[in-house]
């Protein structure tokens, strides 16, 4: 565990300057409007010997590398054999906050500080797409393993043509609950304008009456069926800025059962609309982030874990939400008999890497990539500094994980032990989707 950790929380925490008015069929730039310019407190990284300058990192991906890369994918997209079989799902639908955002908060708050610029997205795409992280997320290795496109940001499309497989309605900073709610518990309140799950839902209703305006209350009965629907990973925001704010343990402990029932009430709505597969995500170790690891230091041995020397308390709140969690699925799952609602277990899944992380390549799992080298600068915005192999860390920015520990947490849910039940037991479409192995209870890691 390194000591001298830092990083920059201010576009983690919280958002700014949502247009609160829901739309019918597309985005409309006269809709939005600007973020205020309202200072944030900033946690930084000293810079590493290893890491780049920014101006290093400048000029990296010239037009004639683009060019090459292109026609190397058309290749290889022409060498694809055909398709055996017809996809599992044939839309993906999710719902969450930054660590599945693959765009939305670009588009909602437009020349806002917080938005994920390069180096953000270089790994895979080698630009940036609006996702927080060097490449991919969970959800993008999700629908590659479904045989569907990334999903498209809900707010990026126009048409009903534009969400033929699927959209996404996460957006960087979203909360489970609503301001008001901070507002009545007397805790730090997210920005008034930051989005929550009530949000994104009334999102989904509107797209639902533009895809589907013949179908009788908006219910598209055969697209539901044939939909896989992500609710979450969301509850992280809700914690975050409590934390960061030194509201008592105690007291942050108190928000989970409502954050536990807005998740629960989501996904009854998405029921009620006809969704049939659901997969709940819980929430990831964040005593491993490496920013708790830096604000929550301490000189106890006993505060952290023996096998990783992540913070014990704080994977103990992480497992206290994930149980709850569970507990209320179970309820549902009686409740809604013939809907499969899928746990998809980030913690446990992350908890592999942080044990081992030489088994996936991973030298540095506590340290962040990218990271400003003063508190007035941040990842992509001022001076900076970036590592030469986002593959060998664990996190990319400091709060969101690299590419590779998203991987990781794909492939133990879809090819591992992290779903309950899994993904390949819903459906008989998935036959690259079979695990061999048996789900791993929290109390096993």
């Amino acid at each position: 565990m390194s000591s001298t950790t830092r990083i920059t929380t201010l576009a983690l925490l919280k958002d700014r300057g949502h247009e609160r008015d829901r739309r019918s069929r597309l985005v409309s730039a006269n809709s939005q409007r600007s973020p205020p310019s309202l200072p944030a407190p900033r946690i930084y990284f000293p810079v590493y010997p290893e890491q780049r300058s920014t101006a290093e990192k400048e000029g990296m991906a010239s037009s004639t590398s683009m060019l090459v890369v292109a026609v190397a994918l058309l290749v290889l997209a022409a060498a694809q054999p055909a398709r055996a079989h017809p996809p599992c799902f044939s839309r993906l639908f999710n719902f969450g906050d930054s660590l599945s955002d693959t765009g939305n908060y670009r588009f909602i708050f437009p020349n806002d500080t917080n938005e994920p610029v390069l180096p953000y997205g270089e790994t895979f795409f080698n630009r940036s797409t609006g996702r927080f992280s060097n490449g991919r997320l969970i959800l993008d290795f999700i629908a590659e393993a479904l045989e569907l496109p990334f999903v498209r940001p809900y707010w990026s499309g126009q048409s009903a043509k534009d969400f033929a497989r699927g959209a996404n309605f996460a957006v960087g900073g979203a909360t489970a609950l609503s301001p008001e709610f901070f507002v009545e518990n007397e805790a730090p309140l997210p920005n008034p304008n930051t989005v929550h799950l009530d949000e994104e839902i009334d999102w989904f209703r509107d797209l639902l009456k533009l895809l589907c305006p013949r179908s009788l209350a908006g219910r598209c009965t055969n697209m539901m069926n044939k939909s896989l629907f992500l609710v979450g990973e969301i509850g992280g925001n809700d914690y975050n800025l409590p934390f960061f704010t030194e509201v008592s343990f105690e007291k942050i402990r108190t928000f989970t059962p409502s954050v536990v029932a807005k998740i629960s009430s989501t996904i009854k709505k998405l029921i009620y609309l006809g969704a049939k597969t659901l997969l709940v995500p819980g929430n990831l170790p964040i005593g491993c982030v490496p920013a708790y690891l830096m604000k929550f230091k301490s000189d106890n041995e006993e505060d952290y874990e023996r096998e990783t020397g992540c913070i014990r308390w704080m994977n103990e709140f992480s497992q206290y939400h994930n149980e709850l969690l569970v507990d209320e699925l179970e309820k549902l799952r009686k409740l809604h008999p013939g809907v499969a609602i899928i746990y998809a277990d980030y913690y446990g899944a992350a908890m592999e890497v942080f044990v081992s992380p030489e088994k996936f390549g991973i030298e540095h799992p506590f340290v962040a990539c990218c990271a400003g080298v003063s508190t007035a600068s941040s990842c992509g915005y001022g001076e900076y500094t970036v590592c030469d192999d986002p593959q060998k860390y664990g996190s990319w920015d400091g709060f969101h994980p690299s590419e590779v520990v998203y991987e990781a947490i794909a492939n133990g849910l879809l090819r591992g032990p992290y779903t309950q039940p899994t993904i390949a037991a819903t459906t008989n479409s998935c036959p690259d989707l079979v695990s061999s192995v048996e789900y791993k209870v929290l109390s096993d890691m």
